[in-house]
């Protein structure tokens, strides 16, 4: 077959569908895409929460607990241990398929039925505020974690300790204020760095020790703005820099900044694969036009499986962990196969199609809450017969009977969940951070909208009334409410203001770094924009000649090379 031009039903804008993406559709059973790459991540990246959790009432006992639902969502939601357990069932809410309605209907009404579970949290010890972790201890506002310790303020980190302020780390201790770690120790204010020691301000490091506001080093040890010191030089060269002031740091980092700004950039960031076209893709062979992928294998337009491995996959966000030929899906992993059109479906899950938060499942279709359950629809038990006769009619009913959004987009079968089955506010979503949209436009769209709730904190000390060096910070801080220096005039869900935590000043303190003067919000904001767009450009390596696709815009200044003259030109 070949390649054929479609017109995107969401951006109105031209795409391509390739033979080798006609061949995948074929063998999944479903038809070409109606929606175009980018808007398909944006729909699935809406469907997953981030950074997010609340204080309400569960639906269940009435009693207080933390979930990633707010008290006026419309979602019923029940403690998590609750959910989890035989004490209720989901079937009890199951009914008949009907014909003179469309499905998504039908489904939206059963999802609005059938309780959610607070969050999604394992194996916690003193980490009550964190959601999408796994084994955390003593963490705090912690999130999207796995078998983290002595966290605070961070977010998608595997296997660290001791860190505050990380996103994206992995196997690292002791760092701060940095984004895209791996195997690290103490380590701040730095961004894209490997195996590095004692590493300062710096930038896309390998390998490194004992470096100071450098960039695209590999195996070095003592230099200070590249620039090469002995041991003893360099020792006696950073005492000139004062890390524990606020002045003075802000002094390095515009420093190290300009510095940063006069050196290359690799196109795309990844390592040991063959065959692969996008960003923060490791350990990887043919994967195409992807975003964070480690261990993937014949898979396409899929964003964030950063859990190994992931097989035959096409239009995938979040997780992975041993998936193979699933498809238009949102929040799948552990053991599943041959998923369609779901939403957190997992753990051994198989044949499943347009079922949502289902785990252990197979042969459903259009199911909520299910667990180990088979040959059900709309949560209705039926047979293995009734299942596979009465599947094939609700197909060609939702083709025959479209459901159509507030924005007049047609859903057929073969459409992702539409925005208005979404259970979170789009700016609560991952897709913000992404795809971001001003309220108006998101409501426009069919999501739904979190306004921030005003909390009425009175900072006791403004910015200007803080130490400067934290040598001269008291316990006395600790009673203090401090302004964020945004003051809410940014669009990062500015706290307005914040406290200083008794552990988050012991670290400061140790690791003799200042006060910081954002909220966390606004902290988190500000470190991601080192983070790559989803998004590729074509571009010429700025060495040879040669065309590349890269996260860098055309009209950005950074010079770009392809990996091959990155790789010859890095120290």
């Amino acid at each position: 077959m070949n390649s054929e031009i479609k017109n995107c039903q969401n951006c109105k804008k031209d795409f391509v569908v390739e033979p080798d993406d006609f061949a995948f559709y074929e063998k999944m059973k479903v038809p070409p895409p109606t929606w175009c790459p980018e808007c398909r991540a944006q729909r699935r990246l809406a469907f997953r929460d981030y950074r997010v959790l609340y204080k309400r009432k569960d639906d269940h006992d009435g009693k207080e607990i933390f979930s990633i639902f707010p008290s006026d969502s419309p979602f019923k939601v029940y403690e998590r241990d609750y959910w989890w357990s035989d004490n209720w069932d989901a079937m009890q809410y199951g009914r008949n398929y009907d014909f003179s309605k469309p499905f998504f209907e039908q489904l939206k009404q059963l999802a609005l039925d059938v309780p959610q579970p607070s969050r999604t949290v394992w194996s916690l010890e003193n980490s009550d505020y964190s959601t999408g972790a796994n084994n955390l201890k003593n963490c705090y506002l912690t999130f999207l974690a796995t078998q983290c310790e002595d966290c605070m303020y961070s977010a998608d980190i595997n296997q660290v300790k001791s860190s505050m302020d990380v996103t994206q780390a992995d196997s690292s201790e002791s760092c701060y204020d940095s984004f895209q770690l791996v195997k690290c120790y103490e380590t701040f204010y730095s961004s894209h760095c490997e195996n590095c020691v004692d590493v300062w301000f710096s930038k896309n490091l390998q390998g490194c020790n004992n470096c100071f506001g450098c960039v695209n080093l590999l195996s070095k040890s003592y230099y200070i703005f590249n620039k090469q010191y002995t041991k003893e030089e360099y020792a006696k060269k950073i005492k000139e820099f004062h890390t524990g002031s606020y002045h003075s740091v802000e002094d390095i980092k515009a420093q190290a900044l300009q510095l940063f700004s006069k050196n290359i950039v690799r196109c795309t960031f990844g390592k040991h694969n063959s065959d692969v076209l996008g960003e923060y893709i490791d350990n990887s062979k043919n994967v195409q036009q992807s975003y964070y992928v480690r261990n993937g294998e014949n898979c396409k337009y899929v964003q964030r499986l950063f859990t190994p491995t992931s097989k035959d996959c096409y239009d995938v966000t979040n997780w992975g962990e041993n998936i193979e030929l699933v498809y238009e899906t949102a929040n799948c992993g552990t053991d599943s196969s041959r998923i369609k059109f779901c939403y957190r479906v997992y753990i051994g899950a198989h044949d499943c199609e347009y079922s949502m938060q289902c785990s252990g499942c197979s042969y459903i279709f259009g199911c909520v809450g299910l667990q180990k359950k088979q040959y059900c629809i709309l949560n209705k038990q039926y047979t293995k017969e009734e299942y596979e006769e009465l599947v094939p009619k609700i197909k060609k009913h939702m083709d025959d009977m479209p459901y159509v959004d507030v924005k007049g987009r047609v859903y057929k079968y073969g459409e992702f969940l539409p925005a208005e089955l979404c259970p979170f506010s789009y700016n609560e979503t991952t897709a913000q951070e992404f795809f971001a949209l001003t309220k108006e436009e998101a409501l426009k769209n069919g999501y739904r909208w979190k306004d921030r709730e005003e909390r009425g904190y009175m900072p006791s000390v403004q910015l200007a009334g803080l130490p400067d060096d934290i040598a001269d910070v008291t316990d006395s801080i600790l009673k203090e409410i401090i302004g964020c220096a945004h003051g809410g005039t940014c669009n990062d869900d500015c706290t307005i203001a914040y406290k200083i935590t008794p552990a988050e000043l012991r670290f400061y303190k140790q690791m003799n770094i200042p006060l910081p003067r954002l909220c966390h919000n606004c902290r988190h904001a500000e470190r991601i924009k080192e983070r790559r767009s989803m998004k590729l450009y074509a571009r010429t390596c700025a060495k040879c000649g040669k065309d590349i696709k890269t996260s860098y815009a055309p009209d950005r200044s950074e010079i770009v090379y392809c990996e091959s003259c990155y790789q010859q030109e890095v120290v």
